[in-house]
């Protein structure tokens, strides 16, 4: 282990790792983007892909992140977060190699099999760098800009996304309509240009100074270091909301471009420009979320952007009734957009409330307690759903209103529920279960419902008029909020303790 860690860093230090961080997350972003999204789903179905294949392919990544668990003595043994994170990633992004290669080589079978199992592989050796990589940025990153760096690092890394997914879209076209033959060998580029940027993502982990890990009070075994997270009142409430949170999303979210392409009949190139559009207002107010978890809390930002976030979920059951009608398409760029603003505010407050609840000497428990649990929601989720679409493929629940008249008879499909539609509405009534278990929790600056109305259509005023006009936005906005009315506002947080 080369890599040494200080006692303290300077302010410089502090600084020139965090440009590191942003660097790695600029690489990391383009190594997904080319690897990820669309694109796996379209080189897994040109295999030959199921819907249960699919299902496990989303699975696979989040149920490999349950290594943290024996990740979390590597960590506490070695205590050298910065040498485990580099090797664990320098492994793992080979695997995008390998897929490269081999997967288009090999029979469709054996290729789905490479895919499956080089993922499974990437998965378990990012678990690895993940659990050390939380606890490292937990010391290095200042508390109090925790919002507004990783909102400003997510920032880069979406405007690089989209610039890269457009150019990998018109691509993999452009390979469809000249080389039809040769597709999956398109797909097989971008892979390898994922393993290039990932490895240069390395590089920039290697230049991150690590400060020496706080230690622990007491010799605790390795099972009581494990626990120690879930006997604390106010976390096991955190990853409760959280765990039921990534099981509603992920029981829809993997399957959305399957349902595009199959369902819906679209080609590649326009469900590329649908996910460019949400990435552009998840740019917009990444800003905006940010500064309001430094600002208020993290928890703030969540009670606001779950509750869209479903409503976009339960928007997909009406983009057929019972098929593609006229509005279809502008339901789906509404759709696309308002998932853009949402999950901007969701992913960086969930990831900044685990950091925030966090103790430091005990970080790396309870941020792996935190992605254990997250994960078993997230692999099992999808695995359910590609069962479900199989299931649910020959049944249908239809409620049609009539209007009959001496001179004419009319009908009007009010809901109509087939195939993918069954579990994107199961996903919003588990979703409106996490957001009242999100109600629970306690976070230092919890504002009054009024306060943070107001300060939020302030500061979003602007960038809505210009992505669109929406009625009742005061109603989405406060919907959230009143679901946390009866919690009072808390200036203090401390680990609660409870017997069981």
């Amino acid at each position: 282990m080369a890599f040494a860690v200080k006692e303290a860093l300077s302010e410089k230090e502090v600084q020139s790792g965090l440009q590191a961080v942003v660097k790695d997350g600029l690489a990391s972003q383009a190594m997904v983007t080319f690897t990820g999204g669309a694109f796996l789903v379209a080189f897994a179905l040109k295999l030959g892909a199921s819907n249960l294949v699919i299902g496990l392919l989303a699975a696979v990544p989040p149920l490999m992140q349950l290594l943290q668990i024996p990740s979390i003595y590597l960590v506490e043994k070695v205590r050298n977060r910065r040498a485990i994170s580099l090797y664990a990633s320098g492994l793992s992004r080979i695997m995008w190699l390998l897929i490269a290669i081999l997967a288009v080589l090999l029979p469709p079978k054996a290729g789905l099999a490479i895919l499956i199992g080089a993922l499974a592989i990437h998965a378990a050796l990012g678990a690895v760098s993940a659990c050390s990589w939380g606890s490292w940025m937990r010391d290095l990153v200042p508390q109090d800009r925790l919002g507004s760096f990783f909102s400003k690092r997510m920032r880069l890394a979406t405007a690089l996304g989209i610039a890269l997914y457009l150019a990998a879209g018109f691509y993999i076209d452009l390979v469809k309509k000249r080389f039809p033959d040769l597709e999956l060998y398109g797909y097989s580029t971008l892979f390898l240009l994922g393993f290039l940027a990932g490895m240069v993502g390395v590089y920039f982990i290697s230049t991150i100074p690590e400060p020496r890990m706080a230690a622990r009070e007491g010799k605790s075994g390795f099972f009581e270091l494990i626990l120690v997270p879930f006997e604390d009142l106010n976390f096991r409430r955190l990853i409760t909301f959280l765990g039921s949170w990534n099981f509603a999303i992920n029981l829809a979210a993997p399957f959305f471009t399957v349902y595009m392409l199959k369902r819906l009949q679209m080609d590649i190139s326009f469900i590329i420009a649908l996910t460019v559009l949400s990435q552009i207002t998840n740019l917009t107010f990444l800003r905006i979320w940010g500064r309001f978890s430094d600002r208020f809390s993290n928890k703030s930002v969540l009670a606001l952007c779950s509750p869209l976030f479903l409503a976009c979920i339960l928007a997909w059951t009406f983009t057929t009734m019972p098929e593609k009608h006229l509005g279809t398409i502008p339901l789906l760029i509404a759709i696309h957009i308002f998932m853009g603003i949402s999950i901007a505010g969701v992913t960086l407050a969930s990831g900044n409330i685990a950091l925030k609840s966090a103790p430091k000497e005990q970080a790396t428990a309870y941020l792996a307690a935190n992605g254990i649990i997250n994960s078993l929601a997230a692999g099992i989720a999808p695995i359910l759903g590609g069962k479900f679409a199989d299931f649910f493929a020959t049944r249908e629940l239809a409620l049609t209103l009539n209007w009959r008249s001496p001179v004419r008879e009319l009908a009007f499909n009010t809901i109509s529920f087939q195939h993918w539609d069954f579990f994107f509405f199961l996903a919003f009534l588990i979703g409106l279960y996490s957001i009242h278990r999100l109600g629970k929790i306690r976070e230092i600056g919890e504002v009054e419902e009024k306060i943070l109305f107001h300060e939020l259509t302030s500061e979003i005023r602007r960038p809505l008029r210009n992505l669109s006009t929406v009625g009742g936005l005061r109603q989405m906005i406060h919907f959230p909020l009143s679901l946390l009315r009866q919690v009072p506002s808390v200036t203090h947080l401390r680990g609660q303790k409870t017997e069981g």
